[in-house]
């Protein structure tokens, strides 16, 4: 991984912070906005699909839907210690064998992962500087739906995402937030071939699933 901000997610969400993130998740489940975005997906029948999570952390997504009918997911992560943490817990919930995982930067990697049925970025986005490019080559890889869950396009959470970033920089972290704007996110993801079936918020966040546009 070249990138810096890629290094920053890796010191960022290190083990500690993975293993922290693990132990909320065996508590409490996924976090609102995520199983938002699990009820929009399991309503869409997907018994039978492949997943491709990027960015899947503790594996919140692969763990829900693999439990829902999902043949086999991919994994992708900057952060070790996240795909660390979701080895365990698959291997803790019994479906191990049914995930594969790779370490790296998607946009970097993307062009030798196949597509799969359904692609998830959950709060991923939001830790990328280059928001098209990762949108892009990730919408390019579903072929039948698409879901997102990153920061709202309003004023007070850009106004979050600047203090938490001055914060960072005081820390003299190489990792930053990004709040994107939605029109732009949309613009990207419709370029590829898919429209919007489902939106809601969910506090700081907005949750949006994508379905790929008949041929």
């Amino acid at each position: 991984m070249d990138c810096c901000q890629c290094h920053g997610i890796e010191s960022q969400f290190d083990q500690a912070e993975a293993e922290r993130k693990l132990r909320e998740y065996r508590r409490r489940g996924p976090a609102r906005s995520t199983q938002i975005m699990l009820d929009a997906l399991i309503a869409e029948n997907i018994q039978g699909q492949t997943l491709l999570d990027i960015g899947g952390g503790v594996g919140a997504i692969q763990h829900a839907l693999l439990k829902a009918g999902v043949s086999r997911a991919v994994d992708i992560d900057a952060s070790s210690a996240y795909l660390s943490a979701a080895k365990s817990e698959a291997t803790r919930q019994g479906h191990a064998d049914r995930v594969s995982y790779q370490h790296g930067n998607f946009v970097e990697l993307a062009s030798s992962i196949a597509p799969a049925d359904i692609v998830t970025l959950d709060r991923v986005i939001c830790c990328y500087h280059d928001m098209p490019a990762l949108v892009g080559r990730s919408a390019a890889k579903a072929m039948r739906l698409y879901g997102l869950v990153y920061p709202r396009d309003v004023w007070w959470v850009r106004g979050g995402v600047r203090a938490s970033n001055a914060m960072l920089w005081l820390q003299r972290s190489t990792f930053r937030t990004f709040a994107h704007s939605r029109k732009a996110v949309d613009a990207v993801v419709l370029q590829n071939g898919l429209e919007p079936v489902f939106t809601r918020n969910a506090g700081l966040w907005q949750v949006a699933l994508y379905a790929r546009r008949e041929s």
